[in-house]
């Protein structure tokens, strides 16, 4: 067995920066393991609430996409007040020593922890010396500019899913559990799984995707889908939400299941139609769109 390598940070979206500290554990553990210590909530949501970020996952987004990214085990801090209080030394001997078990850590290069963030590279260092473990750390300064969880998250908002896509290395999904909503998709033909948006949650900007819908923990194939984001202005709705439209599965039942939505590409914002004559005509013509985007999809 080799060591036990360990990675700390938020981890949000798990996009192609944190992929790149990741795969420097794993060269390092080699057939060791790599431990991940992530928090959950996002530490600014205890320590300054007025500047935490919406989150593009929730925890159970972050460990499966940290899983697929190569580490073993997640280990999940439960940020409160007590653990934005602690001392670099606490910090290090409780989750660092004791929980990952570690035999080395690797961070980025501008890491930095422990109360009001008073621990840097050299503390965890000089800490390590203590507590049995190494310290490698990564030059992450041009990723941060290119891959970062915030670039990401101004892109999405913004619509724009040609970044966001680059930034993570892959689509951006939304894991949510399907709700009732109006029913008024099944009468135009066009039936919907929904998924409210949550509050602290980062979604894209209102407007009409195309993309897949699929199950967690299922092997399947994904179901091109068309996608709607916003409050339903076309009928004067208030509640922002997902509702995707799983092509050619009219009569698929997904309410109260956990599914996630991959958004592919943009195909236009939020319109309100002058009848609803013109409002379905357009949502066929989106769904021929999603079609052909997700046929192309499948065959790249």
């Amino acid at each position: 067995m080799g060591p036990r390598v360990a990675i700390i940070g938020v981890f949000d979206g798990v996009h192609r920066g944190h992929q790149a500290l990741i795969e420097q554990a794993r060269s390092l553990a080699g057939a060791g393991e790599v431990v991940a210590l992530t928090f959950d909530p996002h530490p600014l949501t205890v320590v300054n609430p007025d500047a935490a970020p919406l989150m593009l996952g929730a925890i159970d987004d972050r460990i499966d996409q940290l899983t697929a990214a190569g580490v073993d085990e997640v280990v999940v801090v439960d940020f409160t007040t007590a653990v934005s209080e602690q001392s670099p030394e606490e910090f290090v001997r409780e989750f660092v020593h004791q929980r990952a078990r570690a035999n080395a850590v690797v961070v980025g290069d501008n890491f930095r922890f422990g109360h009001r963030a008073l621990g840097d590279v050299r503390t965890l260092e000089e800490l390590g010396g203590t507590y049995g473990f190494s310290v490698h750390d990564v030059d992450l300064r041009r990723d941060v500019q290119t891959y970062s969880s915030t670039r990401a998250r101004e892109a999405l908002v913004g619509g724009d899913l040609a970044t966001v896509t680059q930034v993570l290395g892959r689509p951006f999904s939304y894991r949510g559990v399907v709700v009732h909503g109006d029913h008024r998709g099944r009468t135009l033909g066009v039936p919907t799984a929904n998924i409210t948006i949550a509050a602290d949650r980062a979604a894209p900007a209102d407007g009409v995707y195309a993309g897949r819908v699929r199950r967690p923990g299922t092997h399947g194939p994904p179901m091109t889908a068309a996608i709607s984001v916003g409050s339903n202005p076309q009928y004067a709705g208030t509640e922002r939400r997902i509702e995707a439209h799983v092509l050619d599965e009219e009569s698929l039942d997904l309410y109260d299941q956990e599914i996630d939505v991959e958004f592919l590409t943009r195909l236009r914002g939020q319109q309100v139609f002058d009848s609803e004559a013109a409002f379905i005509e357009q949502m066929q013509a989106d769904i021929r769109a999603a079609r052909a985007i997700g046929e192309a999809s499948e065959a790249s």
